[in-house]
């Protein structure tokens, strides 16, 4: 007999543990490769965990309401041998920790019990679904995330709450907290601090600035109905076809160059933190493209509906924050990526131009720090600054 483990997986850079909610089988039962074997939360990410193989379910080893760091042994799958069921399509998807059976998940909803998932039941209060009006495609009619995720996609759309910002930064304000006293930091802001405090004792940071004319920028994001950020993501995905090492992972000492730009975009959420959701294969889109996609992303991180593979492999990152009027910051390398672009605010202001005879004047222009932070290990400051440069004479051009 072959036991395979399932694993506490990674749901996000910043994550580093996760809460068993709920297991899908009880020990002894059947489980199909990539079927829903457990149901995983975490600050900003709620999952389904695939089934590593397919096989009995030979072992729990957390409990529902245990939490544990990423990387864990969740349980174990035994691949073969006489504990496998006959039938192995056949799976138990109420099941409690320990291996007991447990009794089905139910919410009551307009008045009538629905057999639900965990996440299902808390996706579906966050947005005021009535869990009785959506079909569930698990078990005996059972309601899963996926099922409650296509009800709200469903919805029709909430007119906007909010005025729309000069960027398309992912970006919120924030509610401050007042009292004046003393408190702890948050679990997801120690995890946060400590990924970034990694991330400055690994890589050997530095930061170069420039100054970027936007009009042209301005002009054709009005023309498409756009905000400046997807133009700008376009304008970063095609420069760094030009300067691979910086499209790149560092691991040690091996450098890892990359064709595709998978493209994460820093995305707050509030007092929970932040997260980078990745754009896979973002050389494909168009402007257009990108923004429908920044936009989407952002929307479902809010809502803690990403799925774990939407917030890893990222290349290159993206932060802005110059919606709220920043203008200049040193953002922090999500290591082991080697560069992350800061996208400062936009702002209209008086700068020296030339004419096509050399002749110079002072105009009012809508003007844009872009800074990079990269690491030294892997470019040198050159190497920075002529991306930039390339960067910006591709968006002043647009």
């Amino acid at each position: 007999m072959s036991l395979v483990d399932i694993v506490m997986p990674q749901l996000g850079t910043s994550v580093v543990e996760g809460t068993v909610v709920e297991w899908m089988a009880a020990v002894g039962s059947a489980v199909a490769a990539e079927a829903t074997i457990c149901e995983i939360s975490t600050d900003k990410v709620d999952s389904e965990c695939p089934a590593p193989a397919s096989g009995t379910l030979a072992e729990i080893l957390v409990a529902v309401g245990e939490t544990v760091e990423v990387g864990t042994v969740l349980g174990r799958i035994a691949t073969d041998g006489e504990d496998a069921a006959e039938g192995e399509d056949e799976i138990v998807e109420e099941a409690g920790g320990g291996g007991a059976p447990a009794p089905p998940a139910a919410a009551v909803a307009g008045g009538e019990e629905v057999r639900s998932s965990p996440v299902a039941r808390r996706i579906a209060a966050e947005h005021g679904l009535d869990l009785a009006t959506i079909s569930g495609s698990g078990r005996g009619g059972r309601v899963t995330k996926k099922d409650v995720l296509a009800g709200i996609d469903a919805e029709p759309a909430p007119p906007p709450s909010e005025p729309a910002l000069h960027s398309d930064s992912p970006y919120r304000p924030e509610t401050a907290s007042g009292g004046g006293d003393p408190q702890p930091l948050s679990r997801m802001r120690q995890m946060i601090g400590a990924a970034m405090l990694g991330s400055q004792r690994a890589a050997a940071t530095c930061h170069t600035i420039v100054d970027c004319d936007m009009s042209r920028v301005e002009a054709r994001r009005a023309e498409l109905g756009l905000t400046a950020l997807p133009l700008v993501a376009r304008a970063v995905v095609e420069t760094l076809t030009e300067h691979p090492d910086l499209n790149a992972t560092l691991d040690g000492t091996t450098i890892t160059r990359f064709r595709a730009v998978h493209l994460g975009v820093a995305v707050s959420l509030g007092d929970d933190g932040l997260i980078v959701p990745v754009i896979e294969d973002a050389q494909s889109l168009s402007p257009e493209g990108l923004g429908e996609r920044i936009r989407d992303l952002a929307k479902r991180a809010r809502e803690r509906r990403l799925e774990p593979d939407e917030v890893r492999g990222a290349t290159f990152t993206i932060t802005s924050p110059g919606a709220f009027g920043a203008m200049i910051a040193t953002p922090v390398i999500d290591v082991p990526q080697v560069g992350i672009l800061d996208l400062e605010a936009i702002v209209r202001r008086p700068v020296v131009v030339a004419d096509a005879d050399g002749n110079e004047s002072i105009a009012i222009r809508s003007m844009v720090n872009l800074i990079l932070g990269w690491d030294h290990r892997a470019i040198d400051g050159v190497y920075a600054a002529r991306f930039l440069g390339s960067l910006r004479t591709r968006l002043e051009r647009l």
